[in-house]
């Protein structure tokens, strides 16, 4: 038999305990349901942003290196100061560095009295070096000094670029092919031909783990591989940078040429390696003829002035 419906003091009818607790129970467990959905999308949300921020980071630092490396500056510069790549290892991780003269432009400003001035040619490099919040990762800086002076390797400004990396790694290559050697340290030893100039490529890899975008967080655990991102990056230098020492362009003046008359320059050489006669004076009347040749013709040549000075060149004309 069905026990009788409370009712108020006025005769209304009013649930039962029974009911009250099944109505709590139903609310709470759409609570805990939308609860969980709002963590849910939140935790999304969250990791989303942290891939987003972590792809568009590590390209745009592989492509600053790639920039950097395919301007190198190699003309008129000992094959040991081409570039310089140092095998490194911090915390356990792979900390390689690299530097290098490239003619990019430069990304800092350097005062001079009341100007700004950025130079065309900078001394470059990037280094990776403990973080000093989290003994697990690295922190990358690309170091950046005005101009080019004696030790182009050293000093200058350092850039932050990211604070959680787990490896920056430089692998360098002497030939192309499958079965190349890798070098691990290139232009470190001084007078060691076969490290020193440009090589044939580098191969540079870069790992990133995504930064937490809120402190709470750091409490939802995931899949350390979906952390965790890899970039590498191939810089192929181009031939022409790579010719030998003796080969490679200098920047000098001409130099003198040594059959000169005695009143102007040379005359032009012809095929038979034969001087022509050099010019006359520049005004007339001034008495110096233009001297000839080593070969040159045999007759005497005076200015308008007839100076005496123009003598024969040597031999039959």
């Amino acid at each position: 038999m069905r026990p009788p419906r409370l009712r108020g003091p006025r005769g209304q009818a009013a649930f039962s305990m029974v009911e009250v607790l099944v109505a709590l129970l139903i609310m709470a467990l759409m609570l805990t349901s939308i609860t969980r959905m709002l963590t849910t999308v939140r935790t999304t949300r969250d990791h989303i942003h942290n891939t987003q921020e972590t792809m568009l980071a590590g390209p745009a630092i592989m492509d600053m290196v790639e920039r950097d490396l395919l301007a190198v500056f190699t003309l008129d510069r000992p094959k040991e100061l081409h570039l310089r790549v140092r095998n490194r290892v911090e915390l356990g991780l792979d900390a390689d560095r690299i530097d290098f003269v490239t003619t990019t432009d430069g990304k800092e400003w350097e005062m001079f009295e009341d100007r700004a001035a950025r130079a065309d040619l900078n001394e470059v490099g990037y280094v990776a070096r403990p973080n000093p919040e989290y003994d697990e990762f690295l922190e990358l800086y690309r170091r950046e000094d005005f101009g080019v002076d004696d030790e182009p390797f050293s000093g200058g400004r350092y850039t932050f670029l990211h604070d959680r990396v787990m490896s920056f790694s430089i692998e360098v290559f002497s030939e192309d092919g499958v079965d190349a050697e890798v070098i691990e340290e290139w232009g470190v030893l001084a007078g060691d031909e076969e490290t020193s100039g440009l090589p044939a490529w580098v191969r540079i890899s870069m790992t990133l783990e995504l930064a937490p975008r809120l402190l709470r967080e750091q409490l939802v655990r995931t899949d350390p591989g979906d952390r965790v991102v890899t970039y590498t990056r191939i810089v192929r230098f181009p031939n022409v940078l790579r010719v030998a020492l003796d080969d490679s362009p200098r920047l000098a003046l001409p130099a003198q040429r040594p059959d000169t008359g005695a009143g102007g320059p040379a005359g032009p050489i012809d095929a038979t390696g034969a001087g022509g006669g050099g010019f006359g004076g520049p005004l007339p009347g001034d008495g110096r003829g233009g001297g000839g040749g080593s070969r040159g013709g045999g007759t005497t040549t005076t200015t308008s002035g007839g100076g005496p000075r123009g003598g024969g060149g040597k031999g039959g004309g």
